[in-house]
């Protein structure tokens, strides 16, 4: 047992048909359906060998997308099929479904070493109620169940929790990998250790951010939550749109832990909220009521840097700024340098926006361990169980 799971170090995969719950919900370019970032793919693929490997034949399943409970020609699994055929260096045969006779015949009829494929889990409104149905008719694809999808974690679904009232469940090593990674981080870890916290408002990342001070030397604050925090030390927030829960948020978090949480010196600013605007550095002072805070300043960025790299343990959530808008990306670009050039840290990116800016960057080598999970990531952080880890035993 590990933490409570079972893994693939206890599976006997040999002459079993196993069906494996991957997080194959990858992006697309916009109208098209060219996939435009297979991380999830490849980071499945060594739970997909290890059982292939070990003799198993394999029922893989993922969700994509919202198409509320009903089959839609833009979801369908063809091309991350394809893709995933071309990363495995295998014929990947199409299962149909993902319920229903059909699926079932082709199904069974995997040999040992090969690949079959679910279509998109969501085409049937029984997966996301967690219908006992449809979890029994999952079950009947298999003789055992491995879950890799940490990315999904965080749904009561039926793939996720339902099935594993039916057949035998492990964690694949993907999930194994994310559970220690960010237990690592909230659990025991090489001092000083230091979060990076960004995002657009302090109630998104509240959770977080509390469960965090409690075990962390220091918290690093960037985006657009950084106007909560200015306002609750009676400073100029700019124009930012600021209920009064979010400022007493901000106001008790530093009330509580002002030696831990680090705020910028100096910001980004712009009139409108626009990839084109006049942008300025100020410090946190001189923010003008007309402004937006859209990144922190160069001084910050320096300062957290800084920082950084005498970290021994860093968790990176959330970017700086506005990441996608060139002149707003400079705070983010900062961060992401300083952590992958810390080799001595072990480094942990959470998942969502700050794996795509990581990844955009070229950096995801140099990072300990980039999640494939957004708002698992973020559920995990805040100290929540997750019903998938749950499901599992953990």
């Amino acid at each position: 047992m590990s933490n409570g799971w079972k893994n693939l170090a206890q599976l006997e995969p040999a002459g079993k048909r196993c069906l494996v719950r991957v997080d194959f919900n990858v992006p697309f370019a916009p109208g098209t359906q060219n996939i435009i970032d297979d991380s999830r793919i490849v980071a499945a693929l060594p739970t997909i060998e290890n059982l292939l490997e070990g003799g198993a034949s394999l029922v893989v399943c993922s969700h994509l997308g919202r198409p509320r409970g009903k089959p839609s020609p833009d979801l369908c699994m063809a091309p991350v099929r394809k893709r995933f055929a071309e990363l495995l260096g295998a014929d990947v045969v199409d299962c149909g479904g993902p319920s229903g006779p059909g699926t079932v015949r082709i199904a069974s009829s995997i040999e040992p070493g090969q690949v079959g494929m679910l279509e998109n889990l969501r085409f049937d409104p029984g997966e996301e109620s967690n219908d006992d149905g449809f979890s029994k008719g999952l079950a009947s694809l298999a003789d055992i169940y491995v879950n890799d999808a940490f990315g999904a974690a965080h749904r009561a679904h039926a793939s996720v929790v339902g099935v594993t009232k039916h057949l035998p469940a492990y964690a694949g090593l993907l999930m194994e990998k994310e559970l220690e990674m960010l237990g690592r981080v909230l659990g025991s870890h090489e001092k000083p250790s230091i979060a990076l916290i960004g995002g657009a408002k302090v109630a998104d990342k509240i959770g977080v951010i509390s469960n965090l001070l409690d075990g962390v030397d220091r918290v690093l604050i960037g985006g657009g939550m950084v106007a909560a925090f200015l306002r609750a030390r009676g400073m100029q927030s700019g124009a930012a749109q600021l209920d009064e829960a979010e400022l007493e948020t901000a106001a008790a978090l530093l009330r509580g832990h002002a030696d831990k949480l680090g705020l910028p010196t100096d910001v980004m600013v712009a009139n409108e909220f626009n990839a084109d605007a006049a942008a300025s550095a100020v410090a946190v002072d001189a923010v003008a009521e007309n402004e937006l805070i859209l990144d922190i300043g160069p001084a910050t960025a320096g300062t957290y840097a800084e920082e950084i790299g005498q970290a021994r343990t860093i968790l990176w959530n959330g970017p700086m700024g506005v990441a996608e808008w060139e002149q707003f990306s400079h705070g983010t670009r900062a961060v992401a340098d300083a952590v992958s050039s810390n080799s001595a840290a072990v480094s942990v990116v959470g998942g969502g926006s700050t794996a795509e800016v990581v990844t955009r960057l070229g950096l995801e080598q140099k990072i300990t361990h980039v999640s494939t999970g957004g708002g698992a990531s973020l559920e995990f952080l805040e100290g929540r169980i997750l019903p998938g880890v749950a499901a599992l035993g953990g």
